[in-house]
């Protein structure tokens, strides 16, 4: 386990994976970013809790699949230091803990084949209070989110119904991975604005974050799709 001095002003993270060569190679890309700092690294999740609790980062990655199990520290990290933004880290694309991450309150998923200009994108997104899901998860997730719905006989109401034209225009604009700051370019709206409408939505839609009312927004969008 190690840690490095705090660089004011830079956003702070945590590496935590039991694979030293990629651990260290992430933290040389990462670390070469004017506004990044690497501010820790481990290779468990004992230790991702631990430098957690110490360090208190903006961000902390973590690989899913190491000792002590990734999914637990995030739930301790999620609990302890609510303040730290947890990435998972994960080389598969067809994660069966995708739900139980995201319940844990995960703010990301990132491919571990992602392009490093992508990941520092991420990285500064989240940060910034965003979410992350690569397409390939989150299809798989509305996979998850469908089955219940298609194991009953009743008719289940849809609950983009229920927005309003601007909501819907906004809610698109978040399905197709735009920022608040985009959405409020595009339409023409201050971002204070915007995060009014995304506060609407959200209990209209009965959704605990982005992530979620996008996949729903996504769902919506391929229902059409099909139609036409």
């Amino acid at each position: 386990m190690t840690d490095n001095p705090q660089v004011s002003g830079s956003l702070r993270v945590v590496i935590v994976d039991d694979h030293a060569l990629f651990r260290d190679g992430l933290a040389t890309i990462l670390g070469a970013q004017p506004d990044i700092e690497v501010a820790g690294q481990g290779g468990s999740a004992q230790e991702a809790v631990t430098l957690a609790r110490e360090l208190k980062p903006d961000i902390i990655l973590l690989d899913i699949d190491m000792p002590g199990s990734g999914l637990e520290a995030a739930r301790l990290i999620t609990n302890d230091v609510p303040e730290t933004k947890i990435i998972i880290l994960t080389a598969s694309e067809a994660d069966d803990h995708l739900i139980a991450a995201l319940k844990t309150g995960v703010r990301g998923f990132v491919l571990k084949g992602v392009a490093a200009r992508e990941l520092i994108r991420i990285l500064r997104a989240v940060a910034g209070g965003e979410s992350y899901l690569p397409p390939a998860l989150a299809a798989s997730l509305l996979l998850e989110l469908h089955e219940p719905a298609a194991r009953t006989s009743e008719p289940v109401q849809d609950p983009l119904q229920d927005l309003t034209g601007r909501e819907r225009e906004i809610l698109d604009c978040l399905a197709g991975g735009l920022s608040n700051k985009e959405i409020a370019e595009k339409l023409f709206l201050s971002e204070k604005t915007v995060k009014h409408y995304m506060t609407s939505i959200m209990q209209k839609l009965q959704v605990r974050n982005r992530v979620e009312a996008a996949l729903l927004a996504q769902r919506g969008q391929t229902k059409f799709n099909d139609i036409i």
